[in-house]
């Protein structure tokens, strides 16, 4: 089986995260289509330890968290590599006072898009 592909980048301290069977219980899904959803980017995983975790906050009630897949592909599009998309969903932006992925759960989610966007130009 090929190496699942996963970021090296520190995530903020306590961040919740589950393993790939964890995820896939989460969804409903099989590990293995979870697995293919990271490899096309759907969702992200960071190595910890050598293994594939996803950060709980990209999921939300209903699955995954309504923006992220689409907030994904806009930053891949801007040109950052996994490990600068991770960061950048990881990163507080202080005139918010969180950080991207979070602010997917609220009412900045479109905000979020928006400054995704603008960084490709």
């Amino acid at each position: 089986m090929a190496s699942l592909p996963m970021t090296v980048v520190d995530l903020p301290d306590g961040e919740p995260l589950y393993d790939i069977s964890g995820a896939a219980r989460r969804l409903g899904l099989s590990a293995g289509k979870i697995r293919t959803m990271v490899a096309e980017h759907e969702l992200l995983a960071v190595n910890v330890d050598g293994q594939p975790m996803i950060p709980e906050v990209f999921f939300d009630d209903d699955g995954i968290a309504k923006h992220l897949t689409g907030l994904i592909a806009v930053l891949y599009d801007g040109g950052f590599d996994r490990d600068g998309v991770m960061r950048w969903l990881f990163t507080v932006h202080d005139d918010l006072g969180e950080y991207p992925a979070r602010a997917l759960h609220g009412h900045s989610a479109r905000e979020m898009i928006r400054r995704a966007q603008a960084l490709g130009f």
